[in-house]
């Protein structure tokens, strides 16, 4: 299943707690930040960013809101002027997914991310690197979206099989060999899609034991002392995917997440961010779809 359209049904029940004036804020900070070229700016607001695109055009999609069909030049302008990084790579091919009249140069573009393809059977966001759970993300992503298997999808099953730590979850990279929530959170997306093994016991209580009780969200690995709405966004994901209940965190969660939203529209990604962006403004309203169900 696209990776893209599973998380969008959960964001589309976010309304349903941020009520229709919030929800409406929301839509008006994502299109102030819309450059005049098309494209969405970065955090720093001043340059379109194929990656900060991704996240307004899904942003706007779960509210049922109109996509501006101008964004379509500034991609059309990527595909063709562009020397996207693996990154941007996958979210031109994210960001295409949401004009379907626009899939022509999605075969070419996945010709490019096959390059990123590491020995270790997953993907690298460099070309001589080892494979991370991100990029395996990024790439299954980028196939899914546009209805199509991921090449050898054994290697990426046995690539994300190595990065599982005994502490119960997988860490991003095997530089790095600490487990932590994104990276798992991106690893059982994939894995369930594609049929791999899933600790589930283990896992569940690693996720449990990133719960930051005292401020109601997630941590990004177990004993750090703040939680972050990517963790939590993530955490909740993962956690509503392998159909663990919600209900005794979801008040805790949505107290922290009143924490984080302001009246401009848009979310802080945590007690420490002081710049709103489009990334967090979409966490934000996945991890309210997961507490609305």
């Amino acid at each position: 299943m696209s990776l893209r359209l599973e998380m969008l049904q959960v964001a589309r029940l976010a309304p349903s707690l941020l009520g229709e004036e919030a929800s409406e804020l929301v839509e008006t900070f994502v299109r102030t930040q819309q450059h005049p070229k098309g494209g969405f700016c970065d955090r720093e607001g001043q340059n379109p960013d194929l990656y900060y695109t991704v996240f307004a055009l899904d942003t706007l999609t779960a509210l049922q809101a109109a996509l501006p069909q101008e964004t379509l030049r500034f991609l059309e302008q990527e595909e063709a002027t562009g020397e996207p990084d693996f990154v941007h790579l996958c979210s031109l091919a994210r960001c295409l997914s949401c004009f379907p009249q626009r899939h022509g140069q999605v075969p070419e573009i996945l010709a490019e991310i096959e390059a990123f393809r590491s020995q270790d059977g997953g993907y690298s966001q460099t070309k001589e690197g080892m494979g991370s759970a991100y990029a395996c993300f990024l790439a299954y992503g980028a196939y899914s979206d546009h209805g199509m298997d991921v090449p050898d999808a054994g290697g990426v099953v046995e690539c994300l099989g190595s990065l599982f730590q005994k502490s119960g979850a997988w860490s991003n990279d095997a530089m790095i060999p600490v487990a932590n929530v994104p990276a798992s959170a991106a690893a059982i997306a994939v894995l369930r899609n594609l049929g791999g093994l899933i600790p589930e016991e283990t896992v569940v209580a690693f996720m449990r034991g990133c719960f930051h009780a005292e401020s109601g969200g997630f941590t990004p690995f177990q004993g750090a002392p703040l939680p972050d709405l990517l963790s939590t966004a993530v955490a909740l994901h993962a956690l509503d995917g392998l159909q663990c209940p919600l209900e005794e965190i979801k008040d805790p969660c949505l107290d922290y997440l009143d924490t984080l939203w302001t009246a401009e529209g848009g979310f802080h990604g945590s007690w420490e961010d002081d710049v709103l962006d489009l990334e967090y403004t979409y966490y934000g309203l996945l991890a309210l779809g997961h507490l609305a169900l």
